[in-house]
């Protein structure tokens, strides 16, 4: 069974999400703006999600994870939770 580890940032908004992805794009950390802006209860990790396997997170949020290029932030990405923005850590096949 395939397994991942991500960092994520939840917000409400699209323009949010948005605002932040820039941040990022400058150069800001990850960790930082997810104890900062994230809704989710991992903020107090940074965003950590930790280890997951395929299937435990919502569809469209594992096509990124196990999908899209690693360490590299994806976003935003909408789910019935709000905006996310992703980064994959790594990821096993």
């Amino acid at each position: 069974m395939a397994t991942a580890s991500a960092l994520h940032i939840l917000v409400k908004t699209e323009k949010e999400a948005l605002s932040i992805l820039a941040q990022l794009n400058k150069g800001k950390d990850f960790a930082t703006l997810a104890k900062r802006h994230s809704t989710c209860p991992s903020k107090k990790r940074g965003g950590d999600l930790g280890e997951f396997r395929r299937g435990q997170m919502v569809k469209a949020f594992d096509d990124v994870v196990f999908k899209k290029e690693v360490l590299k932030v994806h976003g935003p990405v909408k789910t019935r939770f709000g905006y996310h923005l992703i980064k994959t850590l790594y990821r096993s096949r």
